[in-house]
């Protein structure tokens, strides 16, 4: 018994893995119909939700299992309730989509639920083998999850160009870690921070080859330029509730383990680093930015907004502090929000069973439906970081971080960045207040107006009671940066 209570820190992780294999158990002994998915997919989000209880329900103190090779504290709890609520929303937002399209199978959220258990791994690793682990896990899940629709050619040739770019990053990311491994003879992120605490790390350029590396199998998984060329492509062909759930949870478990790694393994070799994330970071906004100006497709702007965010994120990473930790989880939080009202939004563009996914589709909608047109209008000018909405304060506190830092060009640069993104925002606002309406939409599922009216409410009275997220993002970095 002494022994099994010492397991009580992974215990949401077990939870998870015994639920995904009890349901798909569950899925293969009954008739193979689309409310035996359905049903699969209830129970999935009520285990998500038996989890999230599990997680807060650990303790404050930072508790290493597995020789350190898992850790859990206020950082790991903090991203896991993050991915847990985009998980379960991408689920809820997919029923009627998976419904219609004949394709509603029970193991659609049980491999929903292995990815997330590779994000929890991912999120709670503190060794590059456990790191990798968790990220196979949970990308060996995806590439299914982009295929899933085997009767469309985009489907196909997403989770195809998926698999095959997500293989060359893994294995960047491997040959990044063996380096690492070869020049310290340690895999621990606790011993590697001990070994290059006097500095000594930055002379040896093996090392910090072997970092380089890393972090490029790293950037690609948060779809950073110029790791990013995947994105619009699977995000355009990825059926739409698929889609939210690349953009929400998996981002947010990357960037938690990018965190993790430079702040528990790295923190003595904070210059070298710091170079190339502000690259990233500059790279990634302007693209963002700029290339999700001339599209007509609402998905492949979001996948470019995604991009462009993604930059706005590593502007508080690159500031390298406990304040940028913090700044960087909340612009995660609120990111986590907009983009599943977003993507909510996509998936009510139907009529008659036919989904319409251009931007032009929304003309008018002021007309048709006006809470449609106020809740997305709210999303988008979040997005842009027009105050008083969440998304102003997610740019601000990375903003403040990074001056702070004294990277104050880098935040010139994400403000010009910010400008030039405003412009496709209010120009999709424009579409729907000002021009001519185009033909009604079909009703949206009950799912899909839940999230939508959610997230658009969440944006728009953030600044009303910030103070529960900014203290869990607070207690959360302080965790990480002692």
């Amino acid at each position: 018994m002494e022994t099994l209570a010492s397991y009580s820190p992974a215990l949401p992780e077990i939870a998870l893995a015994i639920g995904a294999m009890a349901l798909l158990m569950l899925g293969v002994f009954r008739e193979d119909t689309a409310r035996n998915g359905v049903s699969v997919g209830w129970l999935s989000v009520v285990l998500m939700a038996v989890v999230a209880l599990l997680v807060g329900w650990g303790g404050a103190e930072r508790v290493e299992l597995f020789d350190g090779a898992y850790v859990s504290d206020a950082f790991s709890r903090f991203a896991k309730i993050l991915i847990l609520a985009a998980a379960a929303a991408s689920l809820i937002l997919g029923f009627g989509y998976f419904e219609r399209a004949k394709i509603m199978k029970f193991e659609i959220p049980v491999v929903v639920l292995l990815s997330t258990i590779g994000m929890f791994m991912m999120v709670s690793a503190n060794d590059l083998i456990s790191l990798y682990l968790g990220l196979e896990l949970m990308s060996l899940a995806l590439y299914v999850l982009a295929a899933v629709r085997r009767d469309s050619l985009r489907s196909s040739e997403s989770g195809l160009k998926y698999f095959v770019l997500g293989a060359l990053s893994s294995g960047m990311l491997l040959y990044g870690a063996s380096l690492i491994y070869g020049f310290t003879g340690t895999t621990s992120f606790t011993a590697l921070a001990e070994a290059l605490k006097d500095g000594s790390g930055a002379q040896n350029v093996g090392l910090v080859v072997g970092l380089v590396f890393l972090l490029v199998g790293l950037a690609f998984k948060i779809s950073a330029v110029p790791f990013h060329m995947w994105t619009p492509d699977v995000y355009e062909g990825a059926p739409t509730p698929v889609t939210a759930f690349f953009a929400g949870a998996p981002k947010v478990a990357a960037v938690a383990l990018l965190l993790r790694v430079l702040h528990d393994a790295f923190p003595g070799m904070l210059f070298q680093w710091q170079q190339i994330i502000v690259f990233l970071s500059v790279a990634s906004m302007l693209l963002g930015s700029f290339a999700a100006i001339g599209q007509t497709s609402i998905k492949r702007l979001l996948a470019f907004s995604s991009i462009a965010n993604v930059g706005f994120i590593l502007i508080g990473l690159a500031a390298g502090t406990e304040y940028g930790v913090s700044s960087v989880l909340i612009y995660l939080a609120i990111y986590v929000v907009m983009t599943l009202g977003s993507f909510a939004v996509v998936l009510a563009m139907r009529r008659k069973d036919e989904m319409d996914e251009t931007i032009q589709s929304l003309a008018g909608l002021s007309q048709t439906n006006l809470p449609m047109a106020v809740a997305f209008a709210a999303l988008l000018f979040s997005m842009a970081g027009i105050p008083p909405l969440a998304g102003f304060f997610a740019k601000f506190y990375v903003f403040d971080a990074a001056i702070k830092a004294g990277l104050t060009p880098l935040v010139i640069v994400g403000a010009l960045a910010s400008v030039v993104g405003a412009f496709y925002y209010l120009r999709v606002v424009k579409i729907m207040f000002f021009d001519e309406p185009a033909d009604k939409f079909s009703p949206a599922e009950p799912g899909v107006r839940w999230v939508m009216g959610l997230s658009a409410a969440l944006v728009i009275f953030y600044v009303v009671y910030p103070l529960p997220l900014l203290d869990a993002a607070n207690a959360a970095a302080r965790a990480l940066v002692p």
